[in-house]
């Protein structure tokens, strides 16, 4: 099983629901830490949800990196690992990160078994999330909160900085939420066919 075999199906088999809701978001490669590391696939709605795959062509190399990233962003995170890895992967991930394990058929039909659910992760950080913002999008909400255009002329760090200094946890969550939600023309919501293919549209 390679990653888009396990991607695809994933899609089909347990996120139907999720593409069924006017009000989720389903992203695959999304951004994390301005593109130093990508989610496999974000469930964007009440919650931020990542999944990361782990097919039996990929290397764990990057597990440690990825789980730290990851940890400091989503609400909640799953691993959807072959068998093959799924060893090592119970023995390097949080208690809160959910388990997912692949298995293939002998006719290649794939199917998913839930190993652990995932649990809320306690310790995301704020500056990690506002991070997931487009520069006008921080200046967007600065302004909404009365701070002056003058300020807005500075580095996008300092937006996101000061997101986190005026904002409480839930509301800057709730609005990058929004945000990457109302983006227009950057990545159209995936939709499985119902032939198994995936496509993964990217803004040009």
């Amino acid at each position: 099983m390679n990653d888009t075999q396990i991607r695809q199906s994933f899609h089909r088999k347990r996120l139907h629901k999720h593409h069924a809701d006017p009000n989720t978001l389903i992203i695959d490669e999304l951004g994390l830490k301005h593109g130093k590391c990508r989610a496999d696939i974000a469930v964007i709605n009440s919650h931020l949800t990542g999944y990361e795959i782990k097919s039996d062509e990929d290397s764990l190399c990057r597990l440690d990196k990825q789980i730290e990233t990851y940890s400091k962003v989503f609400d909640q995170a799953t691993v959807v690992a072959s068998a093959k890895h799924v060893d090592v992967v119970s023995s390097s991930v949080p208690d809160w990160w959910g388990i997912i394990v692949t298995h293939q058929g002998y006719r290649g039909n794939i199917s998913f078994e839930t190993l652990r659910k995932p649990s809320m992760n306690r310790e995301i950080d704020l500056l990690s999330v506002a991070q997931l913002l487009w520069s006008n999008e921080a200046s967007s909400i600065l302004i909404n909160l009365g701070v002056p255009q003058r300020v807005l002329r500075q580095r996008r760090a300092f937006l996101y900085q000061s997101l986190v200094d005026l904002l409480s946890a839930s509301d800057l969550r709730s609005r990058v939420r929004e945000c990457l939600k109302n983006r227009r023309n950057w990545r159209c919501r995936v939709q499985p066919s119902p032939n198994g293919g995936l496509s993964q549209p990217f803004a040009k």
